[in-house]
């Protein structure tokens, strides 16, 4: 068997753009397209602890504070743990109305959890913590 994981990084980062632009249209059910059913998402003061319920909170979220937002996002690893998991570390902010770029201190350094399953790699955990700047 291949050391090769070029096309699974594609699929990878296949399900991360379109996660991206999902947000960017803001359409919640297209954003958790390539979530396991049992995913969770952990963000500063919350847990979700299904696809359903972060689709619904991303609903929400894009009626109100997050409509009209877009996402920057810059990959820093993509590591793989055997043939179906894999890691995808990333720094990211969200980008509000007008703005051009994410200040440092709205940055997060974000974890994914990504899993193999039927052929198909699946967002199965999110995880981000605030980027703090240095002094």
């Amino acid at each position: 068997m291949s050391d090769n994981r070029e096309a699974d990084t594609a699929a990878i980062q296949a399900v991360l753009t379109a996660s991206y632009k999902a947000w960017d249209a803001g359409d919640a059910a297209a954003m958790v397209a390539d979530y396991t059913e049992d995913a969770t998402a952990v963000m500063t003061g919350s847990l979700r602890g299904s696809r359903e319920v972060i689709r619904e909170n991303m609903a929400l979220a894009f009626q109100g504070p997050l409509k009209d937002t877009s996402t920057y996002n810059k990959q820093l690893s993509l590591r793989f743990l055997g043939q179906d998991a894999a890691i995808v570390v990333s720094e990211s902010g969200i980008l509000f109305g007008g703005q051009t770029e994410v200040p440092d201190a709205g940055k997060v350094n974000a974890t994914w959890v990504f899993e193999k399953r039927d052929g198909r790699w699946l967002i199965a955990a999110y995880h981000n913590s605030p980027v703090f700047a240095a002094a």
